[in-house]
C-alpha cells in the first residue's frame, strides 16, 4: 500500500533571510487536501561535530557560552561548513552544493578550537539536526591519536576553553545533565556502542 504522507508548501514567506539563517512561515495542503498554517521553519549552516580523543585516550571538548539555554556547556568541538563567497549574501539561496566539504570543515574546526589535528578519521553518522522545524544536518566525525599542533584560531564570537575528560567523566557529565548538546550526547553513545 502506498503512503501519501507528504505535505506540499503552497505559501511561503521569508520572515528573516540573511546569511545566518533563513526563517519560513509556510501554508501546507496537508495529504487529505485541507490547508493548514502557519507553520515555521528555518533554514541554517550544516555543521560538523567531532569525538576527537588525543593519544592517551582523553576526549577534547570545549566549554563555552550558549545563548539559546543562557548556560555554559560542555560539548565536542564543532562548527559550520562553510559556505563558498557566492553563498553568503543575503539574498542567496540556501544551496548545499556551495559549501565546504564535510570532512574538510571537520578538520578545520578541529585545529581551530582545540589546536589538534588527527590523521586518523572516520565518519560516524549524517542525521538532521531538528527535523521538526531545520533542513540542515549535523555531520558526526571521530578523530583519534590527536596531537596538538598549534594554538586556538576562534571566530570573532568565539571564547571558548578546551578541556580534557576520560570517557567516564563525559559518562559523568551526561548523567548529571552537565554535557547538554543532545546530537553531541547521541553521537557519543553511537560511537561507544561501535555502530
Amino acid at each position: 500500500m502506498e503512503e501519501n504522507l507528504e505535505w506540499e508548501p503552497i505559501k511561503t514567506e521569508h520572515i528573516v533571510r540573511d546569511k545566518w539563517i533563513d526563517f519560513r512561515r509556510v501554508r501546507y495542503r496537508m495529504p487529505d487536501g485541507t490547508e493548514f498554517g502557519p507553520f515555521y521553519n528555518y533554514s541554517r549552516s550544516s555543521y560538523v561535530v567531532i569525538l576527537a580523543s588525543d593519544t592517551e585516550g582523553n576526549y577534547l571538548c570545549v566549554r563555552q557560552y550558549r545563548h539559546g539555554i543562557g548556560q555554559v556547556t560542555n560539548e565536542f568541538p564543532a562548527g559550520a561548513i562553510e559556505r563558498s563567497s557566492a553563498a553568503k549574501s543575503d539574498s542567496a539561496a540556501w544551496d548545499d552544493t556551495a559549501k565546504e566539504d564535510t570532512l574538510a570543515a571537520a578538520k578545520r574546526e578541529l585545529q581551530e578550537e582545540t589546536g589538534y589535528i588527527s590523521d586518523e578519521w572516520k565518519h560516524l553518522i549524517t542525521i538532521p539536526s531538528n527535523a521538526t522545524m531545520a533542513d540542515n544536518y549535523a555531520y558526526i566525525f571521530i578523530a583519534k591519536n590527536c596531537r596538538r599542533v598549534s594554538s586556538l584560531n576562534l571566530d570573532d564570537t568565539e571564547f571558548l576553553n578546551v578541556r580534557k575528560y576520560t570517557a567516564q567523566e563525559i559518562e559523568d557529565l551526561i548523567a548529571g545533565g552537565q554535557f547538554q548538546q543532545a546530537i553531541h550526547v547521541m553521537a557519543w553513545y553511537m560511537a561507544k556502542s561501535g555502530k
